[in-house]
């Protein structure tokens, strides 16, 4: 069976970041993980093209590793709402996430 990543990639605005990402690393990353359905997660910023920045905001993409897609739908149907509620609670139309599905084709990781 492949593994699956699920995507989300994330658009902050410059303001609230140092919140957000504060958030992120005490609230919501653990409270992902402690679901018992992601096998790990990276998370990234994205580095503008030729080293030009967003004035407004800054977009990470969060990348969690899941054994399947069962996971994945597990995760959609019993606790995306919820996890998804809490962080436009929070943050509003300060942060816009996109979401996507990934099947890992080939990989050298260790």
């Amino acid at each position: 069976m492949p593994e699956i990543i699920y995507n989300v990639t994330v658009n902050v605005d410059r303001d609230i970041h140092t919140q957000w990402l504060q958030w992120m690393e005490t609230k919501h990353l653990p409270e992902m993980m402690a679901l018992g359905l992601f096998m790990d997660y990276t998370m990234l910023r994205l580095i503008s093209q030729l080293g030009e920045e967003d004035e407004q905001s800054i977009t990470y993409a969060v990348q969690y590793r899941l054994s399947g897609v069962e996971q994945f739908l597990q995760y959609t149907e019993q606790h995306a709402p919820t996890m998804q509620a809490k962080g436009r609670e929070l943050f509003g139309d300060k942060v816009l996430a996109f979401r996507t599905l990934l099947e890992i084709m080939h990989t050298n990781r260790k």
